[in-house]
């Protein structure tokens, strides 16, 4: 269970921060996930005591016995998510409530001890605040958060560990793939399955994405971009991408999503971007698509579009879907209208450039401040 108590994070701030002319040079060219801000957030958990020992400390390395639950048992979970620098110039979260609640079923899943939402909430705003300067002047640019857990404890034996550490990086990022393409292309995996019923598909943890890294490999040496998952029992119904949910618009108005289920991550972008196409007037259905459907569809122009959406890669079309049988293109293969709109819609709000009717965006605080 969550603990209730309210916590206040202790501030040591770094006594040696990269120095403003680095730090300028560093972000003309922040990639994505290899340069990281001078502060941390940490909140220690035992059993004894709960939550305790919060603070925003200097980025260093973490001491850790060898003996380390997480290093033989992995349990550990972690949240995708950004702040972004507003029109007026003010700083915000995009629905960090839904990063917060995922954390925690999350937690659930992985028999780990619940962060308080609350707790949460205030230690990747504490964060942001700190290293407000780390944001990238770069188009499309962002700070992008990671607030992660895992079992601290020091003991071999297979049961849920007693003691937890959270923290929180962050990294500048600019675009999330390296090709710069306008659409992406896709390797079926045929042999490796990315989650199962009764697995922990539904769960943000470290397992799924090490599970899904040989194929991913496997993707790239076919000069692919990503790799799409099948269902684990027919090896037939298109999942998820190896870190993005996937979407199929057709010529009919219809804009179809593999459903949750326990074997697919919930995206909030995912989220996001079903509501807004519910605006747009599109029938979403939530239903299963089979891979075999895919490119009967794509070959006769019924399937108009097809879109990866995530934290990292907002909304990126798909443009090639290639396997050892060979390969197909949907539509021009570049992105489509529908795709372009949404993504455009999205991010807009996030940016603060359209009005934010679902108050999805959270303000942190403004250029004055």
């Amino acid at each position: 269970m969550a603990d209730a108590r309210k916590l206040e994070f202790k501030l040591e701030p770094s006594a040696s921060p990269v120095l403003a002319s680095e730090r300028t040079r560093l972000l003309e060219n922040p990639g994505f996930g290899t340069l990281f801000t001078d502060h941390m957030a940490m909140i220690r958990y035992s059993e004894a005591e709960g939550w305790h020992d919060a603070k925003i400390t200097k980025r260093e390395p973490i001491l850790m016995d060898p003996a380390s639950s997480v290093l033989h048992y992995a349990q550990e979970i972690f949240e995708g998510m950004k702040a972004y620098r507003l029109a007026d110039g003010a700083t915000a979260l995009f629905r960090p409530e839904q990063n917060a609640k995922r954390f925690q079923a999350s937690a659930r899943r992985m028999a780990m001890p619940e962060l308080p939402q609350e707790a949460f909430l205030d230690s990747v705003e504490a964060l942001v605040d700190i290293d407000r300067e780390w944001f990238p002047s770069v188009e499309g640019g962002s700070l992008y958060l990671r607030p992660f857990m895992f079992a601290s404890e020091v003991f071999l034996g297979v049961r849920p560990a007693k003691e937890y550490l959270y923290l929180v990086i962050a990294s500048p990022a600019g675009g999330y793939f390296k090709s710069g393409a306008s659409a992406i292309s896709i390797w079926v995996s045929e042999d490796y399955s990315r989650a199962a019923p009764g697995g922990t598909g539904a769960a943000k943890c470290g397992g799924n994405y090490a599970a899904s890294l040989i194929a991913q490999a496997e993707a790239i040496e076919k000069n692919c971009d990503q790799v799409v998952f099948l269902d684990a029992a027919e090896h037939k119904w298109v999942e998820e991408l190896g870190g993005m949910n996937l979407f199929f618009v057709t010529d009919n108005g219809q804009l179809i999503t593999p459903p949750l289920g326990g074997t697919i991550l919930p995206g909030i972008t995912r989220d996001s971007v079903i509501t807004l196409a519910r605006e747009e007037g599109l029938e979403v259905i939530e239903t299963p698509y089979s891979i075999d459907q895919w490119e009967q569809d794509a070959a006769s122009g019924k399937l108009v579009e097809t879109f990866a959406c995530g934290t990292a890669a907002v909304v990126t079309a798909v443009g090639t879907v290639r396997s050892s049988e060979g390969e197909f293109t949907i539509g021009g293969g570049g992105p489509g209208q529908l795709t372009e709109k949404l993504r455009r819609r999205l991010v807009d709000i996030q940016r603060g450039i359209a009005p934010d009717d679902h108050g999805w965006v959270k303000r942190l605080f403004t250029a004055q401040e």
